[in-house]
């Protein structure tokens, strides 16, 4: 899909705001209401913007330690990866799974309450997969940017 200079517009301003009304994205953007609320659908229907998420603070719910996993698999099937995937997808701790290059096969997020719930998770988790030939953790002691906004040049 090709995006104009008004659709780039659009796209930073959701990504800064998803509270913005259609009557203030048309005024940021020089449209009407009524064509700024079809162009967002027609993002929306093409698939660029693929989600409308609002950023929940981890402290505010009891979740606020926030571990990273570095995890890698016995052997380089398609099938392992496939049945990974799913597992990564399925499961409400893990925030962000991704499928990397490197040392470790994939890098996981994932939200706890304590270290006590963490080891839980390993435990079933982790130990729920032989495929899995190992993982490392690190603890994140400070989140210093999170976000899911792109750069888009207007």
């Amino acid at each position: 899909m090709d995006l104009d200079r008004v659709d780039r517009k659009l796209l930073n301003a959701v990504q800064r705001d998803n509270r913005l009304t259609t009557g203030e994205l048309g005024e940021l953007a020089g449209l009407s209401a009524t064509a700024c609320q079809r162009r967002l659908k027609r993002l929306r229907d093409a698939g660029v913007i693929e989600a409308d998420v609002s950023v929940v603070s981890p402290q505010a719910v009891g979740r606020p330690l926030l571990m990273l996993a570095s995890v890698t698999l016995e052997r380089d099937r398609a099938d392992i990866i496939d049945r990974f995937k799913q597992a990564v997808r399925r499961t409400p701790e893990i925030m962000s799974g991704y499928y990397v290059t490197g040392e470790a096969d994939f890098i996981l997020t994932i939200s706890v309450r304590d270290m006590v719930q963490y080891e839980e998770f390993t435990r079933n988790f982790f130990a729920e997969y032989s495929d899995i030939k190992g993982f490392k953790t690190m603890v994140v002691m400070d989140r210093v940017k999170a976000s899911l906004a792109l750069p888009i040049d207007e």
